[in-house]
């Protein structure tokens, strides 16, 4: 999962009244199958490439905005909800738990959670990718890093909605503190933070205002960093087929019966020819390095 998608998060208001309820898991399965689950039938990776992880691949049926699964149901997203669903997987996911969470009644981002990060990490081991679910459960509101809320704080503030990258249209002080508090509350898990990142983003937005460009540089370097180091991340898979051969033990180890072990005659096991054929697509992803 991409750190980017650390700067998502979700803050939902659910009607007093529904508090009470118990949250149906199937229902909140299903909803969430709706924009997450596209031709899992015929594609097992669908859930991580809709709501996991953009290294898991580009879906086959690219126009995910306006396809739906299952019956027509209240608890099943239709194609006009889905037109504005986020084509970004981290974004996607945290949509549908929004959508979802609204109309299955009684349930939170908790039981999205404990209900859907599991089949998310099942249909990612099926790609042959790791999920890394500690990035999932932190879009859905658990406790953050200093550095992933200062990210996701100074993006909203910074957004072309609000104050802009060089502060523009927040050079009035009571302007900026309102816009700093809403995308605090917007922002969960990062309480214990917001009195230094406020402090850091009133020093840049002065910076700004001043006429310095120091800050948006540092913000194109550190991006341009960030490619840098997934690129330096792929080479280290690549290098010497480290991915590949990785993820044909994990295929032996956790989906082949045999563990791919050879035969008394030394022949290589079928098994082990199996793993090598569903991990080649790493040959063709390290082909695009080199």
């Amino acid at each position: 999962m991409s750190s980017k998608l650390a700067f998502l998060a979700i803050c939902v208001a659910v009607a007093p009244g529904f508090a009470h309820a118990a949250c149906s898991r199937a229902n909140l399965t299903r909803c969430l199958d709706s924009a997450c689950a596209v031709n899992i039938s015929t594609n097992p990776a669908a859930r991580c490439q809709y709501c996991g992880t953009a290294n898991a691949g580009t879906p086959a049926n690219t126009d995910i905005k306006s396809v739906s699964v299952g019956g027509s149901t209240k608890f099943v997203l239709s194609d006009k909800d889905l037109k504005s669903a986020p084509s970004d997987p981290g974004q996607r996911y945290v949509w549908a738990t929004r959508q979802c969470i609204q109309r299955v009644n009684g349930c939170s981002a908790d039981d999205v959670s404990d209900t859907y990060d599991k089949l998310i990490e099942q249909s990612c081991t099926a790609a042959g990718i790791s999920s890394q679910l500690a990035t999932l459960t932190a879009q859905i509101g658990k406790t953050k890093s200093e550095t992933a809320c200062n990210g996701e704080i100074s993006v909203c503030v910074q957004s072309d909605a609000h104050c802009h990258t060089d502060f523009s249209a927040c050079t009035d002080d009571a302007e900026f503190t309102r816009i700093f508090s809403l995308c605090a509350t917007e922002t969960a898990g990062c309480d214990e933070y917001t009195t230094t990142i406020h402090a850091e983003l009133s020093a840049n937005r002065n910076i700004m205002i001043s006429g310095k460009s120091a800050i948006l540089e540092n913000v194109v370097k550190s991006y341009q960093n960030a490619r840098q180091d997934a690129l330096n991340t792929m080479h280290g898979i690549c290098d010497n087929n480290a991915g590949r051969e990785s993820c044909i033990a994990m295929m032996c180890a956790q989906r082949m019966p045999n563990k791919c072990a050879t035969s008394a005659n030394g022949k290589e096991s079928d098994e082990k020819a199996t793993a090598e054929k569903i991990c080649k697509f790493y040959d063709t992803a390290c082909a695009t390095l080199k």
